[in-house]
């Protein structure tokens, strides 16, 4: 079983804050323990464009 979370950022601004990527360490902890695998974490913008913590490497 897998999981892929999802926020917006409606700035447009793409990068990931440092409260975006420690929520996801938290998030990835608990999943790990719950025997889940945590797939991706986007952050989309309102032009459709988005960031895939998975494709940077950031998971």
């Amino acid at each position: 079983m897998g999981i892929i979370l999802a926020h917006n950022h409606p700035s447009g601004n793409l990068q990931p804050s440092t409260a975006d990527k420690d929520m996801t360490k938290k998030i990835k902890n608990a999943c790990e323990y719950l025997d889940i695998k945590l797939l991706d974490h986007l952050i989309i913008v309102p032009e459709g464009k988005y960031l895939s913590f998975t494709e940077e490497d950031l998971m």
